[in-house]
């Protein structure tokens, strides 16, 4: 079981990929139920679903502990602190399912895995060619989707503004922008620092992404002399060791 596991973790196979798609996509989907079924009050199938979604969680922190050789630094990584709260946010409505935001940690660290970032680059030109542009706003997205479930979370029952995740998102995107209208503010000293921390990491992830977007493009070519990645897209020679490069291109039209 153990093997297989990790062959579908892991492991560089077809089925492999394919499996860390799959997870890819639950991910998105987890945070799109999460997102729609804010907007509607709670019925039965919610509750179901709910627990359907935290066991399956479950498993796959199961799983993931079974093949982690260093199972103690597994358990502290904040990733999997991350994921563990969504469990219990599911599992236990009580606690309040805004913290299924969490989630969005977990597309985070799928993309930055080293076999599904290859397999990016191998199938998909777009993601060879934007990658920088689409890491940032990921980063960008799971601040942005971390901070509002974090507000809702913590001013929904005390905020009459915040009534669900819009709202909560929209305070999150104006003060993000600095346009700050003015119409929702959040309550209490907590709600005033988290207000701070978005503003202050925010707009810092924000000027990132900008900066990434606005910059001349480079290519991810590894020096076989000093191991440099990013290069011009035109470069013949390393600029850091001067050591000559044979990037592939597709020529000019």
């Amino acid at each position: 079981m153990r093997k297989t596991l990790h062959a579908l973790y892991e492991g560089d196979t077809v089925r492999g990929h394919r499996f860390r798609y799959a997870l890819l996509a639950f991910d998105l989907a987890t945070v799109l139920f999460v997102i729609v079924t804010s907007f509607f009050p709670r019925a039965p199938w919610m509750e179901t679903a709910d627990l359907v979604l935290g066991l399956l969680i479950l498993a796959d922190v199961l799983a993931r502990f079974a093949i982690e050789p260093r199972r103690l630094r597994f358990l502290i990584r904040p990733a999997t602190l991350a994921d563990l709260v969504s469990i219990l946010s599911f599992l236990a409505p009580v606690t309040g399912d805004a913290l299924g935001f969490l989630r969005v940690l977990r597309t985070l660290r799928l993309l930055r895995s080293y076999q599904l970032l290859a397999r990016l680059r191998q199938d998909f030109r777009f993601f060879r060619e934007n990658e920088d542009v689409i890491q940032a706003t990921v980063n960008l997205g799971v601040f942005l989707f971390i901070m509002t479930g974090l507000i809702y979370a913590t001013q929904e029952r005390v905020n009459p503004d915040i009534r669900n995740y819009a709202d909560a998102l929209y305070f999150t995107v104006t003060t993000l922008t600095t346009t700050g209208f003015g119409d929702i503010t959040l309550k209490g000293s907590g709600g005033h620092l988290l207000s701070v921390a978005v503003m202050i990491f925010g707009v810092t992830l924000f000027l990132r992404l900008v900066q990434v977007v606005i910059r001349p493009v480079k290519v991810r070519e590894e020096c076989e002399v000093c191991g440099l990645v990013l290069h011009d897209a035109d470069a013949v020679h390393c600029k850091h060791c001067g050591a000559t490069l044979h990037i592939r291109t597709e020529g000019t039209s």
